[in-house]
């Protein structure tokens, strides 16, 4: 079996953690990866060079059956290793070495527990469903897919609006701060600080999150994942972007956008015995009487 391993220089990564990491896949009889950004952290807390062969680039590639994804990090560090499988189906375990993470399920305590469990196949993951994205970017993405949310967004002083259509009909001119289309992974992501609904990542559904809309009326809507969503940007009184989850792209007046749930599924590893509601009550802190 293999584990591709993906983290990033941001991450507080110490010496002893690292050296622990590469104990445990030692200990388990694993091949292994790492990205070419985590590779010189390793080498200097092993000691070591990692063989060039085990580096990889902008692209995971091609890989064995039985490979499983593990990012160590936060959420954005799980939701740049995603990007770089474009689509694989290949497992995502994400360890926390972050705050508030709603993806990154795993204690970096752990590794030993973890890499048994993928070591005799106790590895127990959950579909989630990303976003295929087309239209008029500046430059074209690595990967047209988000797990999370693609925005459009003002940059820039004044307003901007987003003509939003669902199946060809007509929702909403969103004038204001910009648009937020989200997944349920990305629920409790962006979408959740603009007002939108916290979303169970097994419905089928997605969700458009007006941010900052200059008319107050505005509210996030709940549309069926089978939908076409259309956005066209009218940006005549500021600069816009876009983003596909942690990725801008600046775009002129005019650019329109088309989004659809994606063919191609993640599937993310989930603890056992923690729920998403039980991650969700322990993040948010619900339920704490803070009258004490």
């Amino acid at each position: 079996m293999k584990i591709i391993l993906f983290s990033r220089p941001l991450v507080a990564h110490t010496a002893g953690e690292i050296r622990r990491l590469f104990e445990s896949i030692h200990r388990f009889g694993f091949d292994f990866a790492v990205n070419e950004e985590f590779a010189p952290l390793i080498e200097e807390a092993l000691g070591e060079a990692v063989p060039p062969e085990k580096i990889y680039r902008r692209h995971v590639g091609r890989q064995p059956d039985g490979t499983v994804m593990v990012c160590y990090g936060g959420d954005g560090t799980l939701l740049e290793g995603v990007h770089r499988l474009c689509g694989a189906p290949i497992p995502v375990m994400g360890i926390n070495a972050g705050h508030l993470g709603f993806l990154t399920s795993a204690p970096k305590a752990g590794f030993d527990h973890l890499f048994k469990n993928i070591a005799e196949g106790r590895l127990q993951t959950e579909p989630r469903s990303q976003l295929h994205i087309e239209g008029d970017f500046s430059r074209q993405p690595d990967t047209q897919l988000a797990l999370n949310e693609f925005t459009v967004q003002r940059h820039g002083a004044g307003m901007i609006a987003v003509e939003t259509f669902v199946d060809g009909q007509m929702v909403a001119t969103y004038h204001g701060d910009g648009l937020i289309v989200a997944t349920p992974t990305g629920s409790t992501a962006y979408s959740l600080s603009a007002g939108g609904p916290v979303v169970a990542p097994t419905c089928h559904c997605l969700t458009l999150s007006p941010l900052a809309p200059h008319n107050l009326t505005m509210r996030p809507v709940v549309i069926p994942d089978t939908a076409v969503i259309t956005l066209r940007v009218d940006a005549r009184r500021s600069d816009a972007f876009v983003t596909l989850d942690n990725r801008n792209y600046p775009v002129s007046h005019g650019a329109t956008f088309t989004i659809r749930r994606a063919e191609q599924t993640i599937f993310l590893a989930v603890p056992h015995n923690i729920s998403f509601y039980d991650t969700l009550r322990d993040k948010m802190m619900w339920g704490i009487d803070i009258r004490s």
